[in-house]
């Protein structure tokens, strides 16, 4: 084979080194060294406290500044609340969230105007009737009044029950009537103007609409502001919250309907006259335990003695009362309601009367959700207390022979 002749060997220079060093890197090459993470001061307890008690002072101040024009704002959240799992559900199927929100509005404005379409010339007319009746049932309460206090003359004598207290009496239950008549007509008349005020009529439907539509995004939001170390245990307690909650808002919206359905239909049927309106009260004030059906049953017995001659229609009206509190106890509510809702009766009643008290109107339609939220929070740190050292500490801390 021709072997190539040898190539010659280039040598550096003299003075030259055989391994030369590469060339400096350019500048614009150089990676910056990695930033070192930042040192975070660990929060105190002091500071978390004084958040704590800095939300509950804001919130406590906003009520109370703005109390007057926050109602349309709450009842909007409370709509957006109770529609967002069918507008979900829409907009899994396919539909856009803002679609499916305006379908989920327009259905209740449908709705409500329905409701005024219907049934408000009719409960006119039962206030009309009843304002026209008042006079004869101040007359009739006179003289039961005056009758029971004969009663109470010839059984303990006139020197104990004399003949002006027994006007005074008849008297006085005849102004007690006509006060709770004009109070009643004045109550359901300001219930009507209030839904005709424009803020309800406008601001409300359309807050409600931008709220639906925007719901996963706001509770996002809110999500991301929750403090790192403490978020897994505020998600799981309103995770709770919203359990119970919306267990009792929508469980005691349908018991409501039904039971003023019923009441309604029954008082009706047997003829009482004002027994639309005293229906559809006594199923309203079901959501207070125990309040819409001593109203109902009060109201529409006493209205039964004043109007029927004998005891037969009486009966009747007392038939539909005891059938409604066992649909009531038996069937509506535990059907509807059952064991999902925490809130006891008693908790419920003290926190619809202190929210009024404290905030009106507004606070009753905040003091359910405040109610959950306090008995979830309650529940959370009393678990707490029973598994901590506090409650598990032995007597004499353990000692021996303590």
């Amino acid at each position: 084979m021709n072997e190539l002749p040898p190539q010659p060997v280039k040598l550096p220079p003299s003075g030259a080194s055989l391994h030369p060093e590469p060339p400096p890197p350019d500048w614009r090459d150089e990676a910056l060294p990695p930033a070192a993470p930042p040192r975070l001061a660990h929060a105190t307890r002091g500071q978390r406290i004084a958040l704590l008690v800095g939300l509950v002072i804001v919130a406590w101040l906003a009520l109370q500044l703005f109390a007057s024009i926050l109602m349309p704002f709450v009842a909007a959240a409370g709509i957006a609340y109770v529609l967002d799992p069918a507008t979900s559900r829409l907009t899994r199927a396919g539909m856009p969230r803002g679609v499916a929100a305006l379908l989920m509005i327009v259905a209740v404005i449908a709705a409500a105007l329905l409701f005024a379409l219907l049934l408000y010339p009719v409960i006119l007319s039962q206030i009309g009737l009843l304002i026209g009746r008042i006079p004869e049932y101040v007359l009739l309460l006179q003289d039961w009044a005056r009758e029971v206090i004969t009663h109470l003359q010839e059984r303990f004598g006139s020197q104990v029950v004399d003949d002006k207290l027994r006007d005074l009496v008849g008297g006085q239950a005849g102004a007690m009537l006509s006060f709770l008549a004009a109070a009643l007509s004045r109550v359901i008349g300001g219930g009507f103007a209030l839904f005709n005020v424009i803020s309800l009529i406008v601001v409300t439907p359309v807050v409600a609409f931008y709220l639906l539509r925007d719901w996963p995004g706001v509770v996002a939001r809110v999500d991301s502001w929750l403090p790192r170390r403490y978020a897994e245990v505020i998600r799981a307690q309103v995770r709770e919250v919203d359990r119970i909650l919306s267990a009792w808002v929508r469980g005691q919206a349908l018991c409501c309907l039904l039971l003023a359905l019923f009441y309604a239909a029954g008082l009706s049927l047997v003829g009482l006259d004002l027994g639309l309106i005293v229906g559809i009260a006594a199923g309203v004030l079901s959501f207070i335990p125990y309040v819409g059906s001593i109203t109902g049953g009060l109201t529409s017995i006493g209205l039964a003695l004043a109007q029927f001659p004998g005891w037969h229609g009486v009966i009747m009206v007392c038939v539909v009362l005891v059938v409604g509190q066992i649909l009531e106890g038996y069937v509506i509510y535990p059907r509807f309601l059952g064991d999902r809702v925490e809130l006891p009766a008693v908790w419920v009643i003290f926190a619809l009367f202190a929210g009024g008290a404290a905030f009106g109107f507004l606070g009753i339609m905040l003091a359910v959700p405040i109610a959950a939220t306090i008995g979830v929070l309650c529940r959370f740190w009393l678990r707490r207390y029973l598994s901590s050292a506090l409650y598990l500490d032995p007597p004499g801390g353990g000692r021996p022979g303590a």
